[in-house]
């Protein structure tokens, strides 16, 4: 039998069907009053598609597994993003989906007696969970206070930990009155984007270019202080010095480089990456910064 939940066209195919599949654990044969609810990942259930219904798909389109199907089985209700632990990170690759309660039900009952009146009955519970799992999940959100009366909410995880620190604890420290222009988050690549700020600044951005985590105005010094926020991938190395110096080559405002780490473990681990006349600031030693060589301390060089 056929179920049909209301999805938009493009969630209206066989890789989504076989992510429902997956979803309740419905191999060749099973019924459907046998389905169950595993926790189960985006490359468990390429597996699972390839073993049981002999659908191989490429790597490289976990994606599109994720982006195209269990995202808006999220957010229809279907699925449950990490409901083991709500605030894994977004990035973690230990990133799993469960099929919803309600939905398990529902769908239990396919070609049973009751199957009609639960079908009639589940849109109205299914956006009632919706409102509930969304507040739910925005609680586990870490609130970020980037100006005084402007507050962000970042993806929960250690890097979005580290972001705050940035902006609540490095700012007042070594940029005192900074303006944000740019604050990313792993959930939500452009979270605080001022693009007037920045193109009164000189500098104008797409959605293509690699931004730092964090673009500070220094008013009063007129300096740009880019910020890339370190715990699992690199710092401020000599590539990415050279594209963000690209990037921000119109800039008015004099440019800076700063690396953040959370602790000195995390920053041992990139010393031998970080470039020269850059700047490195480590949370837990908040009220240090440390110079990479070069003449000038926290301040921008001529063409750099």
């Amino acid at each position: 039998m056929t179920v049909l939940i209301s999805f938009i066209t493009k969630q209206q195919n066989e890789r989504s069907a076989l992510c429902l599949l997956a979803l309740l654990n419905l191999t060749p044969g099973t019924a459907w009053t046998d389905a169950e609810n595993p926790l189960t990942g985006i490359t468990p259930i390429m597996n699972w598609a390839r073993e049981h219904y002999g659908k191989t798909y490429a790597a490289n389109t976990r994606e599109t597994f994720r982006r195209q199907s269990m995202h808006q089985f999220c957010d229809a209700g279907v699925a449950l993003y990490n409901p083991d632990q709500l605030d894994r990170p977004v990035n973690s690759p230990k990133t799993v989906y469960q099929i919803e309660p309600t939905t398990l039900a529902l769908l239990r009952s396919v070609s049973t007696r009751s199957w009609h009146d639960n079908l009639s009955a589940y849109p109205a519970q299914r956006e009632t969970l919706i409102a509930r799992y969304a507040r739910e999940r925005g609680q586990k959100h870490i609130p970020v206070q980037i100006a005084p009366s402007t507050e962000i909410k970042l993806s929960p995880g250690e890097h979005s930990k580290l972001i705050r620190a940035i902006l609540e604890d490095f700012v007042p420290r070594f940029a005192p009155g900074s303006v944000p222009a740019y604050v990313g988050d792993t959930g939500c690549k452009w979270s605080h984007f001022d693009a007037n700020l920045l193109a009164r600044l000189g500098v104008t951005v797409d959605s293509h270019g690699k931004m730092p985590d964090v673009a500070l105005h220094d008013v009063k010094k007129n300096r740009l202080l880019l910020v890339e926020a370190v715990t699992s991938h690199g710092p401020v190395d000599g590539k990415q010095h050279t594209e963000l110096a690209e990037l921000f080559a119109g800039a008015t405002a004099g440019l800076v480089y700063v690396t953040a780490f959370p602790n000195r473990t995390v920053m041992g681990r990139y010393l031998g990456k970080i470039a020269w006349e850059t700047e490195v600031w480590v949370a837990d030693a908040s009220s240090h910064l440390i110079h990479f060589n070069g003449v000038r301390f926290l301040g921008p060089y001529p063409n750099a």
